[in-house]
C-alpha cells in the first residue's frame, strides 16, 4: 500500500475521505496522489422533455470547482504535517520506501470517469467516500468506475472520518472470488493488524473454502486468525457483518464487492449494497 490515488470531487464526506488516506498512508509510508475529480461535459446535459431543450454546466464554473477541489486538498495534507512532492518527480526504490507517508496533486487531469478508471491502475488503492444519494454525498459511479474498471482495490472512506484503520479486521467471507481477491489486496492490513476475524454468515456462501479454512490459510502468510460462522437468523447477512463488526471494535472490514450482480442486489438487496449504505467504518473492497 505505498501508492494511493485520492479523486477529489466536492461533498460532504471529503474530510474523511482525507483522514482515511492519510491514515493508509501513516501506516505504510505512502505517497498519495489528488486528481480532481470532474464529470465529462456529456455526463450532466439534462434535456427537457416538454420543449426539448438541453444544456449544457457552465466550462468555466467546473474548471474553478476542480481548483477549489486541489486547493482543499493540499490544505488537508499539509495541515497534516505531509510533505509535498511535485508530480513527474521520481526516486531511487530504496528512497521511496524510506520516504515517508507524502502527498502529491495532479492538476492536468481530463474530465469523465473513463480516466479514473484506467489511471487507477497505476496504484495499490483507491480512496473514495462512501457513496450517498444525495447532491451532497460522493457519487455512485466513482466509486463503481474505480472498482470495475481499475484491476486494485478500494477503499471506502465512511462518512465520519475514523481515527484508526487496520488495527481490529474482520474479513467478510463468503467463499467466492471477488472475496478471496479482497483478501489477497488486503494481506499488508492484515501482517500489521493486532486482531483479524474470518466471519461467515449462513445463507451468504457460495461453494468455495470455509471460514475456517481461510484461518487455517493465513496461518501460512504469518498471520494470527480467529474464525466464526454465523448461523441464519433473522438478519441479512450484510447486517450481520456490520453488526459483528462493530461487536469486534473492527475498524477495517474486508469485502468483496458485487459477488451477486449488481442489478440483484438493486432489485433485492444484498451484503455489498447494505454495507455501501450503512457502513460506519472503512472498509476494503475488490471484485
Amino acid at each position: 500500500m505505498k501508492t494511493l490515488l485520492v479523486p477529489v470531487a466536492l461533498h460532504d464526506a471529503l474530510p474523511s475521505v482525507f483522514d482515511t488516506a492519510l491514515l493508509v498512508a501513516r501506516r505504510f509510508g505512502s505517497l498519495i496522489e489528488g486528481v480532481a475529480l470532474r464529470p465529462a461535459l456529456a455526463e450532466y446535459v439534462p434535456v427537457d422533455m416538454v420543449g426539448g431543450m438541453t444544456w449544457l454546466r457552465d466550462e468555466e464554473a467546473d474548471r474553478a470547482e476542480a481548483e477549489t477541489a486541489g486547493s482543499r486538498f493540499i490544505a488537508h495534507m499539509e495541515a497534516a504535517g505531509l510533505p509535498r512532492r511535485e508530480v513527474g518527480t521520481s526516486c531511487a526504490p530504496r528512497a521511496a520506501v524510506e520516504a515517508g507517508a507524502r502527498f502529491r496533486w495532479r492538476p492536468d487531469v481530463p474530465p469523465g470517469d473513463a480516466f479514473l478508471g484506467q489511471y487507477a491502475r497505476l496504484f495499490s488503492a483507491t480512496v473514495v467516500g462512501r457513496p450517498g444519494n444525495d447532491d451532497r454525498s460522493p457519487r455512485m459511479t466513482t466509486f463503481e468506475t474505480a472498482l470495475f474498471e481499475s484491476g486494485r482495490p478500494i477503499l471506502l472512506a465512511p462518512p465520519t472520518a475514523p481515527t484508526t484503520l487496520g488495527e481490529a479486521i474482520v474479513l467478510a467471507w463468503n467463499g467466492s472470488t471477488e472475496t478471496a481477491r479482497a483478501l489477497a489486496f488486503a494481506l499488508p492490513f492484515l501482517r500489521r493488524a493486532r486482531r483479524v476475524l474470518v466471519l461467515s454468515a449462513e445463507g451468504g456462501m457460495v461453494p468455495g473454502p470455509s471460514a475456517e479454512d481461510v484461518a487455517r490459510s493465513l496461518v501460512c502468510e504469518g498471520i494470527e486468525a480467529d474464525h466464526r460462522a454465523l448461523p441464519a437468523g433473522r438478519r441479512t447477512p450484510g447486517e450481520l457483518f456490520l453488526d459483528e463488526a462493530a461487536s469486534y471494535g473492527c475498524d477495517l472490514l474486508i469485502k468483496g464487492a458485487y459477488t451477486q450482480s449488481r442489478l440483484r442486489q438493486m432489485i433485492f438487496g444484498g451484503p455489498t449494497a447494505h454495507i455501501l449504505a450503512e457502513a460506519r467504518i472503512p472498509v476494503l473492497m475488490a471484485h
